[in-house]
């Protein structure tokens, strides 16, 4: 069974209802892709909830975590942590996502890609900073070190691993460049379809040596690039180390 499009809307207008009745919770709102007018068939429930400063977060998130498998069908949580903040996801028998979450730093309420506040006050603050691209360049080189040590061992999963690793850093660097959403791989699809021509290759459907070598190759090359539109001098100190990967 998969949600319907209505069936979203009431579990979302059950949620604000019960927010705007807790006490413990001083405004509520709503963010991800319907904050931005861009919510489709498959789009989650995205709210944050700020709690008054006296709020016990443990026990307002047990007591919302109860009414969601009591009364929303959840079969399912997981937390994921922005800073201190808790995101706690929800999955529900139909599969419909919910993410709740729980803002304790109230200054900060607002600092969300997408924002709209429904209940209580509160601005959209600055989003933070995109992912720092020297910081990806490292990552990506260190990646490459090892897709190629682990094809030199014969470790053809972890190659795989690292591979991918290694791809997605390149995509990173490529959102960076032309300016779209670098995370969680949001903006890859309205990359350049030359670009993701290239890397489409590299997309491993074999686990043999000579397979894995040919990714490398074509992702080093990219990965060099992508540097080069951000930092040229630095794309030509790593050019031979990086080549040199590939011989």
């Amino acid at each position: 069974m998969i949600f319907r499009e209505h069936e979203r809307a009431q579990v979302r207008a059950a949620l604000v209802d019960a927010a705007t009745a807790d006490d413990r919770i001083t405004a509520v709102a709503m963010t991800g892709s319907a904050a931005l007018g861009r919510e489709d068939r498959w789009s989650d429930i995205d709210l944050a909830l700020r709690l008054a400063a006296d709020a016990d977060e443990p026990a307002l998130v047990a007591d919302w975590t109860e009414r969601m498998y009591r009364d929303l069908d959840a079969v399912d949580h997981l937390d994921v942590y922005r800073g201190d903040i808790r995101f706690r996801v929800f999955l529900c028998a139909d599969t419909l996502q919910v993410d709740l979450a729980f803002w304790t730093t109230a200054p900060e309420f607002g600092t969300l890609p997408a924002f709209r506040l429904l209940f209580g006050d509160g601005d959209p603050h600055p989003a933070r900073p995109a992912p720092d691209a020297g910081q990806v360049i490292g990552v990506a080189w260190l990646h490459a070190l090892h897709a190629r040590s682990s094809i030199a061992r014969g470790r053809v999963w972890q190659a795989h691993h690292m591979l991918n690793g290694l791809r997605e850093q390149v995509l990173v660097l490529a959102c960076l460049h032309h300016g779209v959403n670098p995370v969680q791989g949001r903006g890859h699809d309205d990359l350049p379809a030359d670009l993701l021509g290239i890397l489409e290759p590299t997309l491993i459907t074999e686990l043999s040596p000579t397979g894995l070598r040919s990714a490398l190759a074509a992702l080093v090359s990219s990965l060099l690039t992508e540097i080069h539109h951000i930092e040229p001098e630095r794309a030509q100190r790593l050019s031979a180390p990086l080549h040199a990967l590939t011989a």
